[in-house]
């Protein structure tokens, strides 16, 4: 029943056109934000710019419409970025490699199918911020290169190999071909970012709703035209710029699209390579469908199932023509429900935008300079590997940070899998070190002989405990007494109550006295064939 006294509640529409105003004005703002991070994720990738632009589309457009999240506002996103490069580099195509695309979205809909949407939750939080910090890490060595205007090839050229000698020397050879034009434009870019991200002046509308991506990119544009008119020596031009196809009809703008090469399809390689990208996709869609249900001023809670099957058919549709790996993002939703979205109108409304300008103003897209992309790239790593979660996760305790450094670590110097692997091995051992050290509470202290020694069972205890209650039992001394308290134990695994059986038949040798409470009750459980 509600009460009078409560505050006033808003009624809960959830109709597409409930809140036209608002959600079209929180499209814009999330367009103005996604657009630089639609083509700083594609350089990022190493895949061509327009394959950015056709996944924050489709991710506004098409999952906009399948999701059943009102808030979700999905795009490429920076995690996958690592995954898209390297298999790029080890296939030598594009096409072959939308091909994984395509099969991790009908992955996600396999997984949708089978009601895996909770599965995420399942991972520790110290491997997953593990995995993001690592893809933060990469993502700004990734950049140095284009920040000074250098046009070799980035220096973490594959995650297959990790760190190799040679990354060290590029980063001193990148000295000889700074371009000073380049480096200006970084670091004016990042200047602006961090100076209009100051919670001081969000307290004011324009740096409230204009995000700060989206300033320092057209501030770059600014300052390049400056050089070309006045300071030619600096101006960036060529490989410096982003290059969008420019169409000059419809028709000719549907040709741009780039199609799947089959002929790897059955590559052991390139399943690998799907199932990376349904791993990282699947995990942070469903971490930030979490978080946005949280976000949601009227707290809708979105099913994760139809989520996976809305982004497994994104990616097939993005695969089909051209474009990068959809994901939820976490941050294109808040800025979403910051600006007043309410419904998916917002997020479809992104994507029809993005959509026009991609066809009505290609010519203004291709004045950015890849530096300015560069500066929000580095930005968007930070945040997700800032030296304050290093702090955090120390602060945690080594059972949270020695998985999370682990992580980091395997991932920088293996690859993803591998990385998670080594990182969840090393989680499941600690978790394994604790229950065999708490399997019990021993009451009595030193096994002295004739003394009398309290076993408290836990409230599980399995066969991981098997050893280290052997070992106890197997140190009392002669004359002794002995209590195994099972009173608030659930569950008793066979093997240790064979092991609590064979001290009971050899205690009289020792003379000890054996006594238990609670214990009988586990004898007549029905044990499984």
């Amino acid at each position: 029943m509600q009460s009078d006294n409560l505050p006033f509640q808003p009624k809960i529409q959830d109709s597409l056109f409930s809140h036209v105003k608002t959600d079209l004005s929180a499209g814009l703002v999330v367009f103005l934000i996604a657009l630089p991070l639609c083509l700083g994720i594609s350089l990022a990738s190493g895949s061509p710019l327009f394959s950015g632009i056709i996944a924050g589309i489709v991710g506004g457009i098409v999952v906009g419409i399948l999701s059943g999240s009102k808030v979700n506002v999905s795009g490429p996103a920076a995690g996958v970025a690592p995954i898209i490069y390297v298999a790029i580099e080890s296939f030598g195509s594009f096409q072959i490699v939308l091909c994984a695309v395509i099969l991790a979205g009908v992955f996600q809909i396999i997984l949708g199918f089978l009601r895996a949407g909770t599965i995420a939750y399942f991972f520790p939080s110290s491997i997953i911020k593990g995995i993001l910090a690592s893809i933060g890490l990469i993502l700004i060595i990734n950049q140095i290169p284009q920040a000074f205007g250098y046009s070799g090839k980035e220096l973490f050229g594959s995650m297959e190999g990790g760190f190799s000698t040679r990354i060290f020397a590029e980063i001193a050879g990148i000295i000889d071909y700074i371009s000073l034009g380049a480096t200006l434009i970084t670091i004016i870019s990042l200047a602006i970012i961090f100076l209009f991200d100051r919670p001081s002046l969000k307290r004011y509308t324009f740096f409230k709703f204009v995000p700060s991506a989206l300033i320092a990119v057209l501030a770059s544009i600014g300052i390049n035209q400056l050089f070309v008119a006045y300071l030619p020596e600096l101006a960036l031009a060529d490989g410096r710029l982003v290059r969008l196809p420019v169409s000059e009809s419809l028709g000719e703008f549907f040709s741009f699209f780039t199609f799947p090469d089959l002929s790897q399809i059955t590559n052991p390689a390139l399943w690998s390579v799907a199932l990376s990208i349904t791993f990282i996709a699947s995990l942070e869609s469903l971490l930030s469908t979490e978080a946005g249900d949280k976000l949601d001023p009227y707290k809708r809670k979105s099913s994760t199932n139809r989520e996976l099957k809305a982004q497994g058919v994104g990616n097939i549709v993005s695969g089909l023509i051209g474009g990068l790996p959809i994901t939820a993002v976490i941050v294109r939703t808040s800025a979403n429900v910051s600006s007043g979205g309410r419904t998916p109108l917002a997020t479809i409304t992104h994507g029809i935008v993005m959509l026009v300008c991609v066809l009505a103003i290609p010519r203004l897209l291709n004045l950015i300079p890849l530096a300015s992309l560069s500066a929000v790239l580095f930005v968007v790593g930070y945040k997700l590997t800032s030296i304050s979660l290093f702090r955090r996760m120390w602060k945690a305790g080594k059972r949270q940070f020695v998985p999370f450094f682990v992580t980091v670590v395997a991932v920088m110097l293996t690859d993803l899998i591998v990385g998670i692997m080594i990182g969840g091995a090393v989680s499941v051992f600690l978790i394994l070190r604790d229950n065999y050290r708490t399997p019990f509470f021993v009451e009595g202290g030193e096994h002295y002989e004739g003394e009398h020694i309290e076993l408290v069972l836990a409230q599980e205890v399995t066969f991981l405990n098997k050893a280290s209650i052997m070992l106890t039992l197997n140190h009392v001394a002669p004359n002794s007494t002995v209590v195994i308290d099972a009173s608030n134990s659930v569950h008793i695994d066979d093997d240790v109550l064979e092991i609590i059986e064979e001290f009971k038949a050899t205690a009289a040798y020792k003379n000890i006295k054996m006594e238990t409470i609670g214990l009988d009750r586990f004898y007549t459980q029905p044990k499984l064939v």
